[in-house]
């Protein structure tokens, strides 16, 4: 097999890190919504968590000034309104990008969802998702203007959203100790997960050059330590949490002066892992194995196909395409009744230009395995490798020709079950130079899953390749190892 030369870490590394990132700084931000305790209905909040407010407050990066949010929460004829704008300028692979995140929620008197509008705007890039829950039922509408894409999304609990949970928790009505579990929904993956906040202890801390009394208060979002320091009237006045960011309360002038701000530390390099030696030709390896520490491996998929895990140790071997089908593939149907062909509103496999795109780059006549080939060799020719901070969507990077790993991914995916090949989206890590990186590739079904990274242009993907999930949803579940997982080389064959 001809080698293929390694990209630089910033030829491969993208949103996939950095998207969880500002996920868990939404996070961080909060979440306005009712509690799930078992006497909610007999524990009004405190007056002052429902009177009009508004909040400014700093973004920190190590020290640093990286950017600002805005919140707002006022009494509508229907209940409440909450509103929240943050701006930052985000380091990743090298390049600073501005980011623009607005989450609107309307609430109900009872503080429950009743409908929300999200934008996420970037230098190339921009994503909306707007709601409306009825019942238990979330419809959803997603996309980029002029691409909308709707679906209705049936919901066994009621959802949150990430903005404004901590006001929620007003002081007065917290003891040490006491909890409270939300259920998340965040609209960039469509995925809901549930986040514990626990109250912890009284603190006097400085705010805007004054001593305020607060409850001290842990936020645990699948394993991610945050933590935040709300005053007597329920407001915000200090959060910190993972990766040195910190939020300040700060006056409305201080928020919006110095916007000319210098770049953070490089996210991506703050996640990356090094481990214990240099491993060469990774391209010919035909077996890698790593110790895994740090994590709880349980919720990962870890087990499986090329992957195997045992007492703590991952074995990855190289797959071989010789004996994978090469034949039309027809309608398959997995684990769970998915089809892997399906049209999402992030993978639009039926759109008019996805169709017509697939016209372009193969034959009818083509068997599966010819199809998978062409198809990876023209996402790694044709899409600028560049750093995208967005919700990557197949579409909107078939019209921009940009974008990073996610991109890359989420348009093979499109095209290929476009083309009839099952196709879905793996997360995980890959090496590059004495450390691995987050990083995002598909796996194609041909007879049985073959990895597929076409960004670097490899069928099947070296052995470097990490699996840690599949499926777009299941992409948030890498918060549970960042900052936590530690990787020991044991062995490799080939090298």
């Amino acid at each position: 097999m001809m080698s293929i030369p390694r990209l630089r870490p910033n030829r491969i590394i993208g949103s996939l890190f950095a998207l969880a990132f500002v996920f868990l700084l939404v996070l961080r931000l909060g979440v306005f919504q009712k509690d799930e305790v078992t006497d909610r209905t007999d524990r009004p909040l405190d007056v002052q968590t429902r009177m009009d407010r508004e909040t400014w407050m700093n973004i920190y990066q190590q020290g640093q000034k990286i950017g600002y949010s805005h919140r707002q929460f006022s009494k509508t004829v229907g209940g409440y309104r909450v509103l929240e704008s943050v701006f930052m300028r985000v380091n990743t692979m090298g390049m600073a990008q501005d980011i623009r995140f607005k989450t609107e929620g309307n609430l109900r008197p009872d503080l429950g969802l009743s409908s929300f509008d999200f934008e996420l705007q970037s230098s190339l890039f921009h994503f909306k998702a707007h709601g409306v829950l009825d019942g238990k039922i979330l419809t959803l509408s997603t996309g980029t203007p002029g691409s909308e894409q709707r679906i209705d999304l049936p919901l066994e609990k009621e959802v949150h959203l990430p903005v404004g949970m901590l006001e929620a928790l007003n002081a007065k009505n917290l003891k040490s100790g006491e909890s409270r579990t939300f259920h998340v929904f965040d609209p960039a993956t469509t995925a809901e997960r549930s986040v514990k906040v626990v109250v912890l202890s009284e603190e006097t801390i400085s705010v805007m050059g004054r001593q305020e009394k607060a409850r001290k208060v842990s936020v645990d979002f699948m394993g991610a330590p945050q933590f935040a320091w709300i005053g007597r009237d329920g407001t915000v006045l200090k959060e910190e949490g993972s990766l040195g960011i910190k939020l300040e309360q700060v006056a409305k002038e201080e928020a919006l002066s110095k916007l000319a701000i210098s770049p953070g530390a490089d996210l991506t390099e703050i996640a990356s892992i090094p481990v214990n030696q240099v491993i060469r030709n990774v391209d010919h390896l035909q077996e890698l194995k790593l110790r895994l520490e740090g994590i709880d491996s349980a919720d990962l998929f870890l087990h499986g196909g090329r992957q195997s895990l045992q007492d703590g140790v991952l074995t990855i071997h190289r797959e071989s395409i010789l004996n994978s089908l090469s034949g039309g593939s027809g309608k398959r149907v997995f684990t769970g009744g998915k089809t892997y062909l399906e049209s999402t509103p992030f993978i639009q496999a039926d759109h008019p230009e996805i169709q017509g795109k697939l016209k372009d780059i193969v034959s009818p006549d083509d068997p599966d395995l010819l199809k998978a080939k062409k198809l990876v060799m023209w996402v790694k020719k044709s899409i600028r490798k560049k750093p995208v901070l967005s919700v990557p969507n197949a579409l909107e990077t078939l019209q921009n020709r940009v974008g990073d790993c996610n991109e890359h991914a989420v348009l093979l995916a499109a095209l290929a079950r476009a083309a009839g090949i099952p196709a879905d989206i793996e997360t995980g890590l890959v090496y590059q130079k004495g450390r691995f990186y987050y990083h995002a590739w598909n796996v194609l079904y041909l007879g049985r899953w073959i990895t597929a990274d076409s960004v670097m242009g490899q069928f099947p993907a070296d052995v470097s390749h990490v699996r840690f999930a599949r499926g777009t949803e299941q992409q948030i579940d890498l918060i549970r190892i960042i900052g936590r997982l530690r990787l020991e080389i044991l062995s490799v064959d080939g090298q």
